[in-house]
C-alpha cells in the first residue's frame, strides 16, 4: 500500500526496490542509474515525516538587534521649511486639480491639437525631454535665461510645451508613469527648472489610484530629490526655486 506521500506525490521515475535493495551498498557509489535511484529512494523510506528542529532560545536572545541605514529625505534649512497651514493648502489645492482632471480628462483629449505639437512615441526618452524642456534647457543652457520672459513670438520648440490639459489627458497611466521616470532621471543630474515643476505637477496628478509599486518607487526617490536639493539652498538663492521644491515635496 502506498504511504500518504505517495498518494499526494506520486513519483515521477517509479523504480520498485526488488529483492536486491536489501544488499544495496549505500556508502559506495552507484553503478548505474536505476542503482542511484534506488539509493536516493531508500534514504528518502529512512527520513521521518515530521523533523523537529532542536533550537537553543538562550543563543536568540544574543543580537537581535540590527542596525540598518535607510536615507531619508534632508531636513530643511532654517527658513525654508514650509507651515503645516502651508503644506495643507497645496494639498487641498493638488487634491482639487485631480479631481478635475479625472471628471474633465475626456472632455479634454477630445480638443485638437495645433499643427506645431508633434508629440514623441512612447519610447523616445531624449525627444520627450527636448518636447517638455525646450532646446534652451535640453542642449544645455544654463536655467537663469529659463526664467526670463519668452519672446513675443512664442516659440514652444525653444522653452518647452507646457503640460496643456490638450496633451496631458491624451497620456494613458503607462505612459504618464513613464514620462515621470524619465523627468525624474533627469533632475537627478540637473538643477531645478520651471518647466520641471510644471510637468512633475501636471504627470503626479494625472496618476490614478491604487498607485503601483513603480509610482511609489518613482515618487519616493523623487520626493528625496527634492528635499536634497532643498537643503543646499541658501538665503542668495531665490525664493521661487525654494516654493517650487516645497511645492513638489508636498504633493508627493
Amino acid at each position: 500500500m502506498k504511504s500518504d506521500v505517495e498518494e499526494l506525490m506520486p513519483r515521477l521515475l517509479p523504480v520498485e526496490f526488488g529483492a536486491s535493495a536489501e544488499v544495496l551498498d549505500m556508502n559506495g557509489p552507484p553503478r548505474n542509474p536505476r542503482e542511484y535511484l534506488r539509493q536516493v529512494q531508500l534514504e528518502a523510506s529512512q527520513c521521518p515525516e515530521v523533523v523537529v528542529a532542536q533550537i537553543d532560545p538562550k543563543k536568540l536572545k544574543k543580537k537581535q538587534t540590527i542596525n540598518a541605514s535607510v536615507a531619508g529625505c534632508h531636513a530643511a534649512p532654517l527658513g525654508f521649511s514650509p507651515s503645516l497651514s502651508w503644506q495643507q493648502h497645496q494639498v487641498s489645492t493638488f487634491s482639487g486639480v485631480r479631481q478635475s482632471i479625472a471628471k474633465n480628462r475626456t472632455h479634454w483629449s477630445s480638443h485638437t491639437l495645433d499643427d506645431n505639437v508633434l508629440m514623441p512615441k512612447l519610447t523616445d526618452e531624449e525627444g520627450w525631454k527636448r518636447f517638455c524642456f525646450g532646446e534652451t534647457v535640453y542642449l544645455g543652457a544654463s536655467s537663469g535665461h529659463t526664467d526670463a520672459e519668452p519672446e513675443p513670438a512664442l516659440d514652444y520648440s525653444k522653452v518647452g510645451f507646457p503640460p496643456f490639459l490638450s496633451i496631458v489627458s491624451r497620456l494613458n497611466q503607462s505612459t504618464v508613469l513613464m514620462l515621470l521616470e524619465i523627468l525624474i532621471s533627469w533632475f537627478e543630474e540637473h538643477d531645478f527648472v520651471p518647466q520641471l515643476g510644471r510637468w512633475l505637477y501636471a504627470l503626479l496628478a494625472c496618476l490614478e489610484k491604487p498607485l503601483i509599486p513603480e509610482a511609489h518607487a518613482s515618487i519616493r526617490q523623487l520626493a528625496r530629490r527634492c528635499a536634497q536639493l532643498r537643503s543646499t539652498l541658501g538665503l542668495d538663492h531665490q525664493l521661487t526655486t525654494s516654493i517650487s521644491v516645497n511645492q513638489v515635496i508636498s504633493t508627493v
